[in-house]
């Protein structure tokens, strides 16, 4: 492998993530990146699991899915395994499909007949609630060697940086977009109640307590009928 260009492709590839425009464009950058970038892959994608929820995000083959949805459904597999942990391993691979796997045996020989021969998984993120992998695909056995691995970790570790700061900012994105709708539901409080500032705020945070509903939520529902739905 040539490292010296596959350094220069890492560092196009984490300027342009950086300029994705979204989360889910960002996911997407970084799945392709996998495709293109690692010798042999014919296929990416990132496994995230919640509590006992599962996704398969931006994957660049629909069977990349289905396999995501078999390793949950027997609970096994090295993709399942690095996005469920948090600590210990952080890379998991099986580099030929036609040999005996004895780590995740009915995972191996159900994706052997789907056409796998060799995969990898890397820790992608972590956080309190969500765990993530970012998931290579072969269809040759042998593909996925050491080398391999050395290049996943490297994309996965600029992948990470990346899907962070674009959450990050999402997450900034949809506050600004909150502040505001609980800003014009208090205007609109305001005006129709002739209240002050304080106690339009004061009735949107009693609403949302009494009905246990998302204070944003209630702004919104201000906002689209013009007033509070009376109780």
């Amino acid at each position: 492998m040539d490292w010296r260009k596959f350094a220069e492709q890492i560092g196009v590839m984490a300027h342009d993530l950086l300029e994705q425009p979204s989360v889910d464009a960002t996911l997407g950058r970084i799945t392709g990146s996998a495709a293109e970038l690692v010798a042999g892959c014919d296929a990416a994608g990132i496994l995230v699991l919640s509590g006992q929820e599962s996704a398969s995000l931006a994957p660049t083959e629909p069977w990349v899915a289905e396999l995501d949805q078999l390793q949950r459904k027997l609970g096994q597999g090295p993709c399942f395994d690095a996005a469920r942990r948090s600590t210990g391993e952080r890379v998991f691979r099986i580099a030929d499909f036609t040999e005996d796997e004895p780590r995740w045996p009915d995972f191996v020989a159900e994706a052997r007949k789907a056409g796998v021969g060799s995969m990898m998984g890397f820790l992608l993120y972590t956080d309190e609630k969500d765990f993530g992998a970012l998931n290579f695909y072969s269809h040759r056995p042998g593909t996925f060697t050491e080398e391999s691995e050395r290049a996943g970790v490297v994309l996965a570790s600029h992948a990470a940086v990346a899907l962070s700061a674009a959450r990050t900012h999402a997450q900034m994105e949809q506050a600004v977009a909150t502040r505001h709708q609980i800003g014009q539901a208090m205007g609109i409080l305001m005006a129709r109640h002739h209240i002050p500032e304080n106690q339009a705020f004061n009735t949107l945070r009693r609403y949302s307590q009494n009905h246990n509903a998302k204070l944003r939520d209630v702004a919104l529902l201000v906002c689209d009928q013009g007033a509070l739905p009376k109780t």
